[in-house]
């Protein structure tokens, strides 16, 4: 697949153009975000596969997530997010406290360091291939090939809601869902141009219209409008549990899906637990505006009771790195890492640096 399950070739989408790619740096000023748990273990071999393929990459690592939150009681300061600003890309392992652990407020690191990232970059587009790996081959695992795009900054995350009498036994607690034709727009158009740019050329929006019928109806007619534009990409719609049951069922169904925030947090969780485990999923925070830096981070969590025991499996990480490489412009990189993905299967008992270890090497061969 030579990485096209990742990343299909996203013309307008995602690629820069060719008076982008002759401005290209030659160096890159990557902005590294361990966080927590295994996030600095995978974001280490992700780094090692990257320069395997010989980008020349600047790195500076900030100390973000629930670690720094219970030493100094700060989730992301202003100034560190101006810093952020200034980078080519970010990559990001993961962040969260230990299960259990009550250092850390819920909601904290979600809103104050995650959604204010997306927010205050305009990472609108959440972009999550699902694929096979190749050593599923022979198992009951789902043969899938598809992609998810999720609306990023809108939707029940934008924070609309409160409470009235908390704490009483009257209490009332309210949680809208934005949505604005302009936001919706943005994310539909850019599932059609990735949607185009595939074999299959089909797209699926997956939404609750017949619950949800102010958004929905938004989503459905904005699908419509903009549809109308690609004659080429066959569309459906279906509801989200019916998604789930298909994805489940019959996942040969979908090749591009577009979806709200909510929806789509749930959705790709389950795309990666039928397409081989989690720790193969990887994502990407896009602003395909290029106006600020993009967030690339795999979609596993901070697993804090495997840290430095080498059973974290830092493929997703590689997988997001590939697509960070893409985004810039990198593909020839880019798609030496997917090529190598495609295929590779650890050995038994591999740890989490013997898996990169051997994939940067096979990706050094690949590019030289």
């Amino acid at each position: 697949m030579s990485g096209l399950f990742y990343c299909p070739s996203v013309a307008s989408a995602t690629t820069p153009t060719d008076e982008e790619k002759d401005e290209a740096l030659s160096s890159y000023n990557i902005a590294l975000i361990g966080g927590d748990g295994i996030g600095p273990e995978v974001v280490a071999e992700a780094m090692k596969v990257v320069a395997a393929t010989g980008v020349e990459v600047d790195t500076t690592s900030y100390d973000l997530g629930a670690s720094r939150y219970v030493r100094t009681g700060e989730v992301l300061s202003d100034a560190v997010l101006e810093e952020l600003r200034g980078f080519d890309a970010i990559l990001l392992g993961a962040v969260g406290p230990a299960i259990g652990s009550k250092e850390v407020p819920p909601g904290t690191l979600e809103r104050g360091l995650l959604l204010k990232l997306r927010f205050e970059l305009d990472l609108y587009v959440n972009m999550r291939p699902f694929a096979t790996p190749p050593q599923s081959a022979d198992s009951s695992v789902a043969k899938v090939d598809f992609v998810v795009i999720r609306e990023n900054t809108e939707g029940t995350y934008a924070g609309e809601g409160g409470f009235l009498r908390k704490g009483t036994l009257a209490e009332v607690a309210t949680q809208g869902s934005v949505n604005t034709r302009f936001g919706v727009e943005r994310a539909i158009r850019f599932a059609f141009e990735l949607a185009q740019s595939r074999a299959a050329k089909h797209l699926t929006l997956v939404h609750k219209t017949n619950v949800l019928t102010f958004s929905g109806d938004l989503w459905q007619r904005t699908f419509d409008l903009v549809s109308v534009e690609f004659p080429e990409v066959g569309v459906a719609y279906n509801h989200v549990d019916a998604a789930c049951i298909y994805m489940v069922e019959s996942p040969q169904r979908y090749d591009v899906i577009v979806t709200d925030n909510l929806f789509g947090d749930i959705l790709t969780d389950l795309a990666g637990a039928i397409s081989g485990g989690i720790g193969y999923a990887a994502s990407a925070n896009l602003n395909p505006a290029r106006t600020g830096p993009s967030l690339f981070e795999p979609v596993h969590g901070a697993a804090h009771d495997i840290v430095g025991t080498g059973l974290a499996n830092p493929t997703a990480a590689i997988r997001s790195a590939a697509l960070m490489l893409e985004f810039l412009g990198e593909t020839a990189a880019a798609n030496a890492i997917f090529s190598v993905l495609d295929s590779f299967s650890p050995d038994a008992g591999s740890t989490t640096s013997q898996i990169g270890n051997a994939i940067a090497e096979r990706v050094s061969n690949a590019s030289n």
